[in-house]
This record gives structure tokens, sequence and C-alpha cells, in this order.
């Protein structure tokens, strides 16, 4: 179907996917409004239109989805990063405080490039639902393995996430909404892609990505 020169390809997959957003919807909350169904239908629609789009576009490494997910339409990238560092340390673990510093429960340190990107997540979506659909597309990726995960308070204070490791204080939010992934992708080159949703109200959802192309 063709629709204001937007070709729409309607797979199994797609329609599987259109319907699980708009059950979805029907129940989701933002702020302490109901979306109203002309809502809920943009909403689901806008992101099924990318989707499908993307699907047009093959995307074989993590930084080709990753430039890809910017072209998000309701993302605004509020910072960006590409440089070259040695013994950059990777959490694998809850960030924790041990004896008045704070540590990561679990952490391995790599030589490589780095790059990384932060985006505002605008027009009523959520950071997590952002990045549930940037972590389907992780999985299409060859040789992708989940390092690790965490969800909520799991991953120690939002406030050192967002200084102490990411170096990003706008993405300080709420304890119980920060999420974080990280994989490995690839072996030559071998990739560390590592995800972090954050928010603190309705209006303040970010998510932050990193990828590190260790260095051989």
């Amino acid at each position: 179907m063709l629709r204001e020169g937007i070709i729409f390809i309607w797979s199994p997959v797609l329609l599987s996917w259109h319907n699980r957003y708009s059950v979805f919807y029907s129940h989701k909350f933002i702020g302490s409004k109901m979306i109203s169904g002309r809502r809920k239908a943009r909403i689901a629609l806008t992101l099924l239109v990318w989707v499908a789009c993307g699907a047009a576009a093959e995307v074989s490494t993590p930084m080709q989805l990753l430039q890809q997910f910017n072209e998000f339409p309701h993302s605004q990238q509020i910072a960006f990063k590409d440089t070259d560092v040695l013994d950059h340390e990777v959490g694998l673990g809850a960030i924790q405080k041990i004896s008045g510093a704070w540590h990561f429960k679990r952490s391995e340190r790599f030589n490589g490039r780095l790059s990384g990107y932060t985006w505002q997540i605008n027009d009523g979506f959520t950071s997590i639902e952002v990045m549930e659909e940037l972590l389907a597309k992780v999985t299409e990726l060859e040789t992708e393995t989940l390092m690790f995960r965490c969800d909520g308070r799991a991953c120690g204070k939002g406030v050192q996430w967002a200084n102490r490791v990411f170096h990003q204080p706008v993405l300080y939010g709420r304890d119980d909404m920060q999420r974080y992934r990280v994989f490995s992708i690839g072996e030559s080159p071998r990739y560390l892609l590592l995800i972090y949703a954050a928010a603190r109200t309705a209006d303040r959802q970010y998510l932050h990505t990193e990828l590190l192309q260790i260095a051989d």
C-alpha cells in the first residue's frame, strides 16, 4: 500500500507487531491522562512506519543500526561522542557503594573506539518502549550475545549511572524506571553495545547507547 510516498510492507511480522502495540496502547497512560483513540492510532502507526522503513534497509553492523535508529522521528539527539579509549570500564553488574566508593559489582576494561548517542524521547513515547524496539533489532544481528541486563533498582542508583558512568546528567531519573543491557556482537571486529533507558517524568524520557569497537 502506497500512501504519501511511503511503502508499507505488510508482512506477518509487522502485522503481529501492529496487533501487539494496538493492545498495548489501549491500556497505556501518559501522566494521568489516557491517550485518545486517535493518538493511540497515530503512535502505533508511527512506530509501524519506522519499523517498515527500517526493514527495507539492510543492517549488518551495530553502527549501521544506531545510525538508522538516529532517524527515529520522535527522538531528539542531544549528545554524541566518537573517541578512542584506553582501559575503558564497561559495567557488567549493578553499581554499588563499597567502603565509601562507588564501584560496579562486576566490570571489564577494554581498548578501542567508543561511539555514543543520547536521545530525548518525545511525543508521548517512553524510553522503555523505544528501547524494546531497539532490542528487537539488536537480536537480528549475527552472533549477538547478552552479557548483562538489569531493570529498575537492581541496576543501582540512577544518579551514579547518569553522572559517574555515562557522564550525562540529563539521564538522572527514577531508579525504578531505568533499564540497562550489554551485548557482545561479532567476532572480528567485536563490538560491545550498551543500552540504557532513563525516565524522570512523562516528558523527560531518555535513551543512551554506547558502541565500543574493541581493538585487536
